[in-house]
Order: structure tokens, then C-alpha cells, then sequence
């Protein structure tokens, strides 16, 4: 690849980025927030959190499947009273929760 190709290639890759943020940023102001689409997107994502998370508690592959579920799911229990009693802080959940399993493989 020459170094012209490689150039070339360099400024499409940047139009193509900043072509998107500068619809981004001509659009945000007429967004809202507290809109429809948000709301769902919000939704969405705790769904695939909730998925996800049913998932490695109930079909865990690798390293987990060797974890019995007992612990899986005591970990899941503390993550989920963190994550209430934190006010819904979806971070400190599952902070909390893979630290719990951490302590509970290392401790048995």
C-alpha cells in the first residue's frame, strides 16, 4: 500500500466519523431527553444487562462453569441489594456482584 492510498484512506475513515458527529451535534438541540426514544433506549439496555446476566447465571461457559451455582447466585443476591440499596446504581450492582463471587471462589 502506498503512502497516498494510505492517506486516502486515513481522511475516508475520518469523514465517515466526523460526518456522524456532525449530524450529532446539528441534531442534539432538537432532541429531547426525557423523550420517547430514550426512554426506550434505557430500556433496551436493561434488558441486555438482565439478559446477559441470566445467562452467566444459568449457562456459564469457561472458567464459570466451573463455579458451582449456589455461589453464582449468591453473588447475584448481594450485586442486586447493592445496586437497590445504592439508589438503582447500576455500576455499584455489579461492581459489587463480581466482587462477591471473587470472594466467594477464593474463600471455598
Amino acid at each position: 500500500m502506498s503512502a497516498l492510498e494510505l492517506a486516502a484512506l486515513v481522511v475516508a475513515c475520518g469523514l465517515a466519523t466526523y460526518l456522524w458527529r456532525g449530524l450529532g451535534a446539528l441534531l442534539a438541540g432538537r432532541v429531547r431527553a426525557d423523550g420517547e426514544f430514550f426512554r426506550w433506549a434505557g430500556c433496551v439496555a436493561y434488558a441486555m444487562i438482565a439478559g446477559l446476566t441470566v445467562r452467566i447465571l444459568l449457562m456459564p461457559t469457561g472458567t464459570l462453569a466451573a463455579t458451582p451455582l449456589c455461589a453464582r447466585l449468591l453473588a447475584c443476591a448481594i450485586g442486586l441489594a447493592v445496586y437497590f440499596l445504592s439508589r438503582r446504581n447500576l455500576f455499584a450492582g455489579i461492581a459489587a456482584g463480581f466482587a462477591a463471587l471473587v470472594a466467594v471462589i477464593s474463600a471455598a
